[in-house]
């Protein structure tokens, strides 16, 4: 039993060792490979990532940017934790915004500026009442 086990290992490092006859590139040649080596390709890839994955994230980011440059007192404003409000104070030195989040009994919320999702628009209500 050992000697065929040791035989099969012998035949397998031939296998390996000796080229395909025929198949061996020759000695100037460097050896083919794929076509997704291909710089070409490989920057190709590259730019449809970053106009498919990189470049509208960047959009939107600046987006948001601007939408928060742009808030002001009284804008109806939703947290990204699901907290609806009207803000009452922005202070953008500190990069915080108080928020009224209950009508009734006028309770405020301080939040930081980054937490606020998106602004409530007189079109978005008007998108909700219509569906």
């Amino acid at each position: 039993m050992q000697t065929t086990f040791g035989w099969s290992w012998l035949v397998m490092l031939a296998d390996a060792a000796a080229p395909a006859a025929g198949g061996a590139p020759a000695a100037g040649n460097p050896p083919e490979q794929g076509p997704l080596f291909n710089p070409l390709v490989i920057g190709v890839i590259f730019v449809l990532f970053y106009f498919i994955m990189l470049r509208p994230k960047q959009r939107e980011q600046q987006k948001h940017q601007q939408m928060l440059g742009d808030l002001r007192e009284n804008d109806r404003v939703v947290t990204i934790g699901g907290i609806h409000g009207v803000v009452t104070n922005v202070q953008r030195d500190a990069e915080q915004v108080t928020i009224r989040i209950d009508e009734s009994t006028g309770a405020k919320m301080r939040i930081g500026l980054s937490a606020i999702s998106r602004v409530v628009t007189d079109e978005d209500k008007q998108k909700k009442e219509s569906k």
